[in-house]
């Protein structure tokens, strides 16, 4: 098995030394798909590190497993890294500084998106310029970079993904674990190592103690920067995700939204107004403010107190008085599917659980914190969780479960840790999240997980294993978000996720609704009781049918071709290609302060000696354009309104 000529994988201190100084034995064991290296120590420590092999990708994934099968503590383990590992690079000299600015092309670039942070620029990998080496995020001999989450939640700060790419040449990093993560990369001059592990560990594993730490992805490339990305995309369909897989839905949701602090009765009449203007959406979205014993209205997100009720997950019986199962049995019988919103690891003080179980949850880090975090790692406290989540399930029918978290954990984390034990708090935390997602896709073979934390803040491969980001950011909560932001975040979103998700506006325009097209879209016509249901439901409709048209591309190659930005005098472009047909979709958007009325895009994917026809579908247009043009000089296209948007749907012309 070739892992670049790494004789390990991973590294840590045992008793202060190197772990190499202190292996007993090791041994391979062949698995299926890769092999198990068993690391034996003194005082009983047993480290698994299972290698797993994807030959069509050159690719590899590892997690390892710490175990104490000995009668006493084992010694101290510090400064785990999951990942330690040497990547070998074309042989690049140190820069010396001249008058002229390095070529960004000749040298290491290395990018890493930023993290959901309620910012314009999310998951974007493009950073701002420190000095003239830094102007195309280049990683040059002798240099290093660090790179972390923030607080406890893994796309909170960094996102844990990394391309490392040298002139058509490169690698594709993820980091795995849901927690608080830290990665260093440094270059030499003829390779680039990869350290990551949890930020901060120093631990002593007790007698038959055995957990989980991170994971690590890696997949070679020889392709230019765009194609890495698509490949990346397609290998994470292919391995990583739960869409299509035996079972469960291959296609992502056209959500209604619908506030869950709504009456049932006002649920059950918007929807009827849909299905009779045949709204063509497939799913129900219930999002929060369903729960709990509140008899104070709450129409809206920002009217009410439901959110002093977050942990008591029974479905308040004033707004619901069916227990939202009228609702559930009439989404059904519309053959559509139902998603629910719950938050089951964020809890009130004052619910009835917290103060029947105080024991479930950490301790605060101040008594005056009104949220409590769940212990997941303790069994009787996950139990509960699971059986909550299972009942929700099995009453209501669920087709998909959304989880949302929002708070920051590692503080509480932190101050759990007892002495010699650092570290131990997140890692049971989080290996028993993965253990919750884990069952209930088991127990409901049909299920589908929304990860939501504050939006986009835990999105990293052992959440995309096990759930969609239906919707990536809470940039886009308040309705009067400018849809600029949301062109440009799915452009740096879908460069390194296949799957991902955002919500329109709760209006007819075709302008927001198209710069909110993503892989899975919710729509906020009927969202709230204190807004009118949309005046023109007709409108809705068209637009929906038309993205239900678009919406299979948009899991297929994506090309950035313009930077990504939300400036108001710019214009967005982005291209969906499907290599198996040679179709596509180019999607073109021109700014309210724009000065022009044209622009010409360099299309790619397309073969040079093929000829292909584009249908304008807003104007019904065809025209037929050789593949050298599209290459070379592009297509032209024309948008004279301010702000406007053009949809170009292309084919291969036999």
């Amino acid at each position: 098995m070739d892992l670049f000529g790494n004789a390990h994988l991973f590294s840590f201190l045992y008793n202060g030394l190197p772990f190499e100084q202190c292996v007993r034995s090791v041994s391979v064991v062949p698995t299926a798909f890769g092999e198990d290296r068993v690391y034996t120590f003194e005082n009983g420590l047993r480290v698994t590190c299972s290698v797993t092999c994807y030959p069509a990708y050159g690719a590899y994934a590892w997690v390892n497993v710490l175990e104490n099968t000995g009668d006493t503590p084992t010694g101290l383990i510090e400064d785990l890294r999951d990942c330690d590992i040497s990547l070998p690079m074309a042989h690049e000299e140190k820069p010396r500084w001249t008058a002229v600015r390095p070529d960004p092309a000749a040298w290491t670039n290395l990018l890493v998106p930023r993290g959901s942070n309620l910012s314009d620029g999310e998951f974007d990998y493009r950073r701002p310029v420190e000095n003239s080496f830094d102007a195309a995020n280049l990683l040059l001999p002798g240099g290093r970079r660090v790179f972390g989450a923030v607080g406890g939640r893994s796309s909170h700060g960094d996102a844990p993904f990394f391309n490392v790419h040298k002139q058509g040449r490169g690698y594709v990093i993820a980091c795995g674990w849901t927690g608080q993560w830290q990665a260093e990369l440094t270059r030499t001059e003829d390779a680039v190592t990869v350290r990551f592990g949890m930020e901060h560990t120093g631990f002593r594993l007790l007698p038959g103690e055995k957990l989980r730490v991170c994971s690590a992805v890696i997949m070679p490339y020889e392709a230019e920067l765009a194609q890495s990305f698509n490949l990346w995309r397609r290998f994470v369909k292919e391995h990583f995700s739960l869409a299509g897989q035996p079972g469960r839905a291959a296609g992502l949701p056209l959500s209604v939204m619908l506030w869950g602090g709504m009456e049932s009765a006002e649920m059950l009449r918007r929807l009827k107004l849909l299905e009779a203007h045949r709204v063509p959406f497939d799913t129900v979205w219930i999002d929060a403010g369903w729960y709990g014993d509140s008899a104070v209205p709450c129409p809206d997100e920002f009217e009410g107190d439901w959110g002093n009720y977050t942990g008591d997950w029974r479905v308040n019986p004033h707004i619901h008085p069916d227990g939202l199962r009228d609702v559930a049995a009439a989404v059904h019988a519309a053959g559509k599917k139902l998603l629910l919103w719950a938050e089951p690891e964020r809890v009130r003080a004052d619910t009835p659980i917290a103060k029947e179980h105080p024991e479930y949850f950490f301790a605060p880090v101040s008594l005056a914190d009104k949220n409590l975090l769940l212990d997941l790692g303790r069994e009787d406290a996950w139990q509960y969780c699971f059986e909550v989540l299972s009942g929700l399930v099995e009453d209501l029918k669920l087709d998909w479960y959304r989880q949302d978290f929002n708070m920051d954990p590692l503080p509480v984390w932190r101050a759990n840790d007892a002495p010699g034990r650092e570290g131990i708090s997140e890692i049971k935390h989080i290996c028993g999240l993965y253990r919750l997602w884990d069952a209930l896709l088991a127990r409901f073979p049909h299920l589908m997980i929304d990860n939501c934390a504050s939006g986009g803040r835990r999105i990293d491969i052992e959440t995309l294993r096990r759930s969609v980001p239906l919707w990536r950011s809470d940039r886009q909560c308040p309705e009067s978000c400018p849809p600029e932001i949301s062109q440009a975040q799915t452009l740096t979103f879908a460069e390194w996720l296949p799957f991902s998700g955002t919500g329109a506006a709760g209006t007819a325009d075709l302008y927001g609704l198209r710069s909110s097209y993503a892989p899975a879209m919710g729509i906020r016509c009927a969202y709230a009781q204190s807004r009118p249901f949309s005046a023109d439901a007709d409108e809705v409709r068209r637009q929906c049918e038309e993205y239900k048209r678009l919406q299979p591309y948009f899991t297929e190659d994506v090309y950035t071709l313009l930077t990504p930005s939300a400036a108001a005098d710019a214009w967005s472009a982005q291209q969906y290609h499907r290599p198996a047909d040679g179709s596509g979709v180019l999607l073109v958007f021109r700014r309210k302060a724009s000065p022009y009325e044209t622009a010409c895009f360099p299309l790619q994917g397309v073969s040079a000696d093929r000829t292909y026809e584009f249908t304008d579908l807003d104007t019904g247009e065809r025209t037929r354009v050789s593949g050298t043009q599209l290459r070379d000089a592009g297509i032209k296209v024309h948008i004279p309104e301010q702000p406007g948007a053009r949809v170009l749907l292309y084919r291969e012309v036999k």
